[in-house]
């Protein structure tokens, strides 16, 4: 936990939802278990009924959420740390996602993609020094 200011402390991110277009779980789970190598969870009964879906992969979690207007986020995004950037990078390419990289974030080598729906992602791994 971070350090107390007010009284409280932030934690780690629990979740980031991105949202997805009425029907769109089974492209969501090509993506998010086929692609990336996510675990699927089980929404609670309550929430499955509003569709969508939830994937965990190491400590991150993703919940996808049903809008009827949907529209895909070109610009804001998650920034998801990971570990052998370059590898996921060509897992991505492998299986068609264009990855765009970018240097321009001082200590972290990081690339660009979109997943099935169009939705940006981030993806960083921070530069080790040698």
């Amino acid at each position: 936990m971070a350090q107390e200011t007010f009284g409280y402390a932030f934690g780690a991110l629990h979740h980031v939802q991105l949202a997805i277009p009425p029907g769109a779980e089974d492209r969501c789970r090509e993506f998010w278990v086929g692609v990336l190598g996510m675990t699927e969870l089980e929404k609670p009964p309550v929430l499955s009924a509003r569709g969508g879906c939830w994937f965990r992969g190491g400590g991150l979690e993703v919940h996808l959420g049903v809008e009827e207007d949907f529209r895909p986020s070109r610009k804001a995004h998650p920034g998801i740390l990971v570990t052998s950037i370059h590898a996921l990078a060509k897992r991505l390419e492998d299986n068609g996602v264009d990855v765009t990289w970018d240097d321009n974030f001082p200590g972290h080598t990081r690339f660009h993609a979109f997943d099935k729906l169009g939705n940006r992602l981030e993806f960083l791994e921070p530069v080790r020094d040698c």
